[in-house]
């Protein structure tokens, strides 16, 4: 289960929740512009837009958990079980394996506009990256400086939807969940007003009413609504601290405590890492579980015009900065 986000004060930010039970050795990779990928079905990239994201690299490939290019495109990809179909191989369409889109699209589409025309055309082959290493049922969260979409593989074939609150989750599918959000159309954050009867007296017995209704629980539907209530209701400077400082706030309305979620025997769901890039200056800013302190790793620190991925371990022991 994961959450994703855009997010815009002066800079433009993206970033996600990775919600999982286990963590594989992913972390934090650079990708050059002159690092030659390789897809099954499709034409190599040998020259391509750099790119930054959380990967799992393995034989040399850089498995995109999410992503942002030099160009300012953002993607993130959740779990979608049970929804995500992938298909034979199709005539006519670009058929990309779901685990090379991330870099496939990154290197070559600057806007969501280009992706959206590149998407048109495609169809998510079925077909794993190892027999050791089965395809992710997933959907996707592309977003620019300007806009955003949602992209779902299905049964019935490949759907694009402008998602105009920015926000991601898992199940059910994107049309649901902003259906689903019109249940909440009457949530303020303003002070709780009596609309239950006039002729009844209520007065709010608190401070700190607002929002009353927001879900509270961690399923995706209540994690999407609080996302975009929390993010679209968002007060912020413009300054960088600020706005990450907000951006990891909002992501940490959704955050998920080991023990709150059980998927099997002694398995929790948690908060592997929460991340935060600002588009427009490619650096790329994260917390794991076991460290709730700001790292962070600049794109343009790197040689992109190299032939090698960079990549950065995530920080994962908790890290306390001590002021006497």
């Amino acid at each position: 289960m994961c959450t994703a986000v855009t997010y815009h004060t002066r800079s433009h930010y993206f970033g996600r929740t990775l919600d999982l039970e286990y963590a594989y050795d992913e972390r934090i990779t650079i990708t050059p512009r002159n690092y030659p990928l390789h897809f099954r079905e499709l034409p190599d990239l040998d020259h391509h837009y750099a790119m930054i994201g959380v990967a799992f690299v393995v034989d040399g490939y850089p498995l995109y958990y999410d992503g942002v290019n030099e160009k300012g495109l953002g993607v993130a990809g959740l779990n979608f079980p049970g929804n995500a179909d992938y298909k034979p191989r199709q005539a006519g369409k670009h058929n990309v394996c779901p685990y090379e889109f991330i870099p496939w699209l990154l290197g070559q589409c600057a806007t969501v506009q280009e992706a959206r025309k590149l998407l048109e055309r495609t169809s998510f082959l079925n077909v794993p990256f190892r027999a050791d290493l089965p395809l992710a049922p997933l959907h996707w969260l592309i977003a620019d400086r300007d806009s955003a979409i949602t992209v779902e593989s299905m049964a019935g074939g490949l759907n694009i939807y402008d998602n105009p609150v920015g926000v991601l989750t898992n199940n059910p599918p994107f049309d649901f969940h902003m259906l689903y959000l019109e249940n909440f159309i009457n949530l303020t954050r303003g002070p709780a007003t009596n609309r239950f009867c006039a002729s009844l007296t209520f007065q709010p017995y608190c401070n700190g009413m607002g929002a009353m209704g927001l879900p509270g629980d961690l399923s995706s539907p209540s994690r999407f609504v609080k996302a975009a209530f929390t993010k679209l209701n968002s007060v912020c400077g413009n300054s960088e601290a600020e706005s990450v400082s907000q951006f990891f706030h909002i992501l940490g309305s959704v955050t998920q405590q080991r023990g709150c979620v059980q998927v099997g025997e002694d398995k929790y769901m948690t908060t592997l890492y929460t991340s935060c890039c600002n588009m427009d200056t490619g650096v790329y800013y994260y917390t794991t579980y076991g460290n709730s302190q700001i790292s962070g790793v600049d794109m343009y620190q790197e040689n992109l015009e190299g032939t090698e991925l960079v990549s950065y371990p995530l920080i994962r022991e908790l890290q306390i900065r001590m002021q006497n």
